[in-house]
């Protein structure tokens, strides 16, 4: 990259990317001044259980990206007991994304890691997370990308909680 473009990046003072370029539903950078989705602030960190219905209801949406980035907030946020689990579903969340955007290799790759991390643990989940039905639809949506199968919208919106712990 030319200095050119390097210097019309967004950055921060310390020359990290400040993501302010706005995006489309499925989180992919659109042209400085257009209109795109609203965005999750990077620095939002909400309390799990929030988080759970705020991604929840993204999802639902078809805004994968989106509920990614919430999703995200709480792995940066949450007890080190509870990293693996929280990684696990912001990869699950980037993995339906990819699936949305048409990238079936990429998002397979990251729905197998999501499986990993999501099953670290085969305890129950804190906050109602549904530990077994996320690796189920997960492992579901892998053998169905793998064999060529169309998914619909409502195909890619697991259900992260068991019962609404809201």
């Amino acid at each position: 990259m030319g200095d050119s473009a390097r210097r019309q990046r967004d950055r921060d003072e310390d020359g990290r990317a400040r993501n302010a370029r706005p995006r489309d539903a499925l989180g992919r950078p659109l042209p400085p001044g257009s209109v795109g989705v609203e965005r999750i602030h990077e620095d939002l960190h909400l309390a799990p259980a929030e988080s759970l219905v705020r991604a929840q209801d993204l999802l639902n949406r078809g805004l994968a990206f989106n509920a990614h980035e919430v999703l995200e907030g709480a792995w940066k946020s949450c007890p080190d007991e509870e990293r693996f689990l929280w990684q696990g579903l912001a990869q699950l969340a980037v993995g339906i994304t990819h699936v949305q955007r048409g990238n079936v290799k990429g998002g397979v790759t990251v729905l197998r890691r999501a499986v990993e991390r999501i099953g670290f643990d085969d305890g129950d989940a804190p906050y109602g997370i549904d530990r077994a039905g996320l690796i189920a639809y997960a492992e579901a949506l892998i053998e169905d990308l793998e064999a060529g199968g169309e998914q619909t919208p409502a195909d890619l919106v697991p259900r992260l909680q068991t019962v609404d712990h809201g």
